[in-house]
């Protein structure tokens, strides 16, 4: 006697290879989309800034001016403006003695955007675990 063997239809694919594939992708396309992104980080505060606590210590201050030079609160003349090298050699210098010291920009509300940016880019290459932004009170208006 013939054995007679059950045959699937041909019309039923097999799914379980390109479920293997979709979860190779998956994977692949997790661990990759973390390196894409790109970016200064900075800490922005939820609610309306408080001033800065007096307690703690003197804060390392980059100052932007309207021209896009920089300026640093520490070394010997703090009126002349600095280049990016110096900047980071020097606020990582800072960083080194005294770890722990808020960092903060203070930028001229006319700088271009993009030399506030280069800025907190080159104090995180100075080893600056977050930056800050400074701003001045807004002027409260009189009551009528």
């Amino acid at each position: 006697m013939a054995q007679r063997v059950a045959r699937k239809p041909m019309s039923e694919i097999n799914v379980v290879p390109y479920i293997d594939v979709m979860l190779v992708l998956l994977v692949i396309f997790m661990i990759t989309a973390p390196l894409l992104t790109q970016g200064v980080k900075v800490e922005l505060p939820e609610a309306a800034a408080e001033p800065i606590d007096r307690k703690q210590k003197e804060p390392l201050i980059v100052t932007v001016d309207a021209e896009g030079a920089y300026y640093l609160n520490v070394g010997d003349d703090t009126k002349k403006s600095i280049d990016h090298e110096t900047l980071v050699q020097r606020v990582a210098a800072v960083l080194r003695h005294q770890p722990g010291i808020p960092v903060l920009v203070r930028g001229d509300k006319n700088v271009n955007y993009g030399k506030v940016v280069t800025a907190m880019a080159l104090l995180q290459k100075a080893g600056a675990p977050s930056v800050g932004l400074l701003t001045d009170a807004p002027e409260v208006e009189s009551q009528k």
